[in-house]
């Protein structure tokens, strides 16, 4: 049994032995209701069963580290929590990680605490971020919502990454951020992008939300910026269901960020505890009496964007078969590579620095002149094979951001590109080989009767 489902057993509470011997009856049960839907599982016929682009790949270890969680009815964030924040951390040897409610909200979280009173120079409404104009909308959005400038850049067609060339020529005097996704879980450009930072002296925070796993130059991606943030929905490289989190490599940021999560306190006590700073009654901050109790004192205009216990006990899990995730997503990643480098005329096929080893969140395709998109994902589609686009493609299209405050640097020629020809197929720890024959075959048969 993997240490994380075996409840309070490994954080701290003392159980009975008859609370001890229903605990094993309910783990063993839970153990033998996963094996026996597993067994119940029809072999994959194509055509009939759907190829997802995406899905949660787990057994019984996650089933029983939740429903040990569950047992204990912490509910909100707690014991297994810190475990989960302790050993993200560890991973990417950071000053701290930040547990949150999906990865939008750490995103959020992230920018929101480049503007924190607290820092030196804080950035201010008007100042501006780089950041791609082929994007995720929760990548985008809180720049706006902080009331700070996007500067859009455009991508370069392969990678689907912000063009490092464009981003250093549109450093105006206003830029004080880069906000950057590895796209598609391909990572940007990342001697460029820290050369231009420390020169422009500009803060970076990666977007790792599709990328965790991934290495530039041996080192772990979201190590690199001063903060970077990860996404655990079903369709990531892990999954807590919904949840995400925020990497801080700066310490500075990471009480800042803990408390824009923590409805924007200035307390850092865990959950549960009270007075670990050992002067609850002795502060003296803002306009408020001396002595105010610290457990009330606000210092950001922050947010609940907590996640419960119960995700992270997934998290556990997880986190631990992450390795062998990122292998199955590169090998499956190759095994269209390989399979499509004979439609290179036809197709735009992806490519990556040489010093990057992706974790790839999908296999992104763009059609050349004389190929339709439409034509293409509507008869994989129709085959029951799932298609994505490439998020929303130029966002400024997107109804939501029309009449932001912004600024574009040159063209965004390629952006609309991805717009129109772009899309992705999975290549998620799920997928089988009879699967990937099934649409390797299927892009066959679309080029047969389309020329």
């Amino acid at each position: 049994m993997p240490e994380a489902s075996l409840g309070r057993r490994k954080l701290g509470a003392e159980q009975s032995p008859e609370e001890l011997a229903i605990r094993s009856k309910i783990d063993a049960l839970v153990a033998e209701l996963y094996h026996l839907r597993e067994d119940e599982k029809k072999e994959f016929a194509p055509g009939r069963d759907r190829v997802h682009y995406a899905g949660r790949v787990f057994d019984d270890e996650e089933m029983r580290s939740l429903v040990a969680s569950s047992l204990d009815f912490w509910l909100t964030l707690g014991p297994y929590g810190e475990k989960f924040e302790q050993a993200v951390k560890k991973y990417f040897d950071a000053r701290r990680f930040v547990f949150v409610n999906s990865g939008s909200s750490a995103n959020l979280v992230a920018i929101s605490s480049l503007t924190s009173p607290t820092l030196k120079n804080p950035l201010r409404p008007g100042d501006e971020v780089l950041t791609p104009a082929a994007t995720f909308p929760t990548t985008l959005a809180p720049i706006v919502q902080n009331k700070l400038t996007p500067v859009f850049i455009d991508v370069t067609l392969g990678d689907y990454n912000a063009n490092p060339e464009l981003l250093a020529e549109a450093v105006g005097p206003k830029t004080r951020a880069i906000f950057l996704p590895h796209t598609l879980g391909n990572p940007f450009d990342l001697d460029a992008v820290l050369k231009l930072a420390k020169e422009k002296n500009l803060v970076l925070i990666e977007d790792c939300c599709d990328a965790f796993g991934g290495t530039y130059g041996g080192k772990k991606v979201g190590t690199f910026g001063a903060m970077s943030t990860l996404s655990f929905f079903p369709a990531h490289q892990m999954t807590t269901g919904e949840g995400g989190g925020v990497v801080v490599n700066e310490g500075k940021y990471a009480k800042i960020v803990e408390s824009f999560r923590d409805w924007g306190r200035d307390c850092w006590c865990p959950a549960g505890v009270s007075n670990t700073c050992g002067k609850r009654f002795d502060w003296q901050l803002g306009g408020l009496p001396k002595g105010y109790d610290h457990k009330y004192t606000y210092s950001h205009l922050g947010y609940n964007l907590k996640p419960t216990d119960m995700q992270a006990a997934i998290g556990l899990v997880q986190l631990e078969k992450l390795d062998s995730f990122v292998k199955l997503r590169q090998i499956h990643f190759k095994r269209y590579h390989d399979a499509f480098k004979k439609y290179e005329d036809r197709l735009i096929l992806p490519t990556k620095h040489e010093k990057a080893d992706p974790c790839w969140f999908g296999y992104v395709i763009t059609v050349r002149e004389g190929v339709s998109r439409a034509a293409l994902t509507r008869f994989l589609e129709e085959r029951n094979i799932e298609t994505r686009l490439v998020f929303a493609g130029n966002i400024l299209r997107q109804p939501a951001f029309h009449g932001v405050d912004h600024r574009v640097h040159k063209s965004l020629e390629n952006t609309d590109r991805v717009m129109n020809d772009t899309f992705f197929l999975g290549v998620y720890p799920g997928l089988t080989p009879a699967m990937q024959d099934y649409v390797i075959e299927s892009v066959d048969e679309f080029f047969k009767q389309n020329g």
